[in-house]
């Protein structure tokens, strides 16, 4: 059995909760939160406080918040081992005055999606080997599967993440507007995002590229500029040439 806290009761941590409800080998003994909601919607299932002070001790303490609030939070928090589960964030970022980790679990989270925790990587960093077993005993719960990343590889593969999922959901919100302003179901182009997605699974993202700007279509580039508005000629130029001089790179 190995002990938990959470500190938060946002997206990350409302999934985290979820799943450790339903494990057994998991003794989830306390949720701090500030929102009155939360805590009276989790009050019925787990031990809950918004006073800091009031932390109990638990053999891993996670930090579940927005990563500017992650070092004024962790100076407050005096347990054995406390860890943030932030991308982006050094784990040195942790003002605890003990043991510090990283217990960053790889994917987008949104309230309204279920998760399934099995097919997330978790990617941890610890001080000591301790601390890291602890970690990787809480992680096999999950069932995702481990990496061990240092704060700067974790830092590198966030941006990586941005790229493949914020930056490319934004791309499917112009999508989507197009599609609405011109009377056509955006669900037209779910085959073709599913294909594109399944694609790289067995190719290079390099290999699977197609497009006018990959075969430097000059007259197709322009036939779609002319139906775009200023904002959107001007990312879709910024990315055919992003795409043009990735393929001369490589």
């Amino acid at each position: 059995m190995i002990s938990v806290v959470i500190i938060g009761s946002g997206n990350v941590a409302k999934h985290l909760i979820k799943a450790f409800l339903k494990i057994d080998n998991i003794n989830l003994k306390q949720v701090y939160t500030r929102n009155l909601k939360d805590e009276a919607l989790l009050k019925n299932s787990v031990s809950t406080t918004n006073d800091l002070s009031l932390i109990k001790q638990a053999d891993v303490t996670i930090i579940a918040v927005n990563d500017d609030a992650i070092s004024h939070i962790s100076s407050k928090i005096k347990n054995s081992l406390v860890v943030h589960t932030s991308g982006s964030v050094e784990m040195n970022a942790l003002k605890n005055p003990n043991n510090k980790g990283v217990f960053y679990l790889l994917q987008s989270f949104s309230k309204e999606k279920e998760i399934n925790f099995s097919t997330i990587p978790i990617c941890l960093e610890a001080e000591d080997n301790k601390d890291l077993l602890k970690l990787e005993k809480l992680a096999s719960l999950l069932k995702g599967d481990i990496y061990y990343l240092s704060s700067l590889q974790r830092k590198k593969i966030h941006v990586a993440a941005v790229f493949v999922n914020n930056f490319t959901n934004h791309m499917y919100a112009i999508a989507h507007k197009i599609c609405e302003d011109h009377n056509v179901p955006f669900n037209i182009l779910q085959p073709l995002i599913i294909e594109t997605s399944q694609k790289i699974a067995n190719l290079t993202p390099k290999k699977a590229q197609t497009g006018p700007a990959i075969r430097n279509d000059e007259e197709t580039i322009k036939n779609h500029l002319n139906l775009l508005t200023e904002s959107q000629q001007e990312l879709y130029l910024k990315i055919t040439q992003s795409i043009q001089n990735h393929g001369k790179e490589l």
